[in-house]
């Protein structure tokens, strides 16, 4: 199991991930109000800016101030795939 660093010393499982999205639109915002009122929302920002959003295989939405290009990068030096 591949875990990537989404800041803070948070880890989340590379496998598990569907998308990480940047939380500027109005339907990432809904998802992320859907999630919050479902109970599937976690916040590992810190209180610091939301930068991005991974969805969860788990439809969990997690909030994290490391911008979407770098867990991207990350996920990818940590699972060894440098084709991106």
């Amino acid at each position: 199991m591949q875990l990537i660093n989404i800041g803070f010393g948070n880890l989340v499982s590379a496998e598990k991930i569907i998308a990480v999205v940047s939380p500027d639109s109005a339907p990432i915002k809904r998802i992320i109000q859907d999630a919050k009122e479902q109970g599937l929302l976690i916040d590992a920002t810190y209180g610091r800016k939301t930068r991005s959003v991974i969805i969860a295989e788990s439809q969990n939405v997690i909030l994290s101030a490391i911008n979407p290009e770098s867990i991207g990068n990350r996920a990818n030096i940590e699972t060894g795939d440098n084709n991106g």
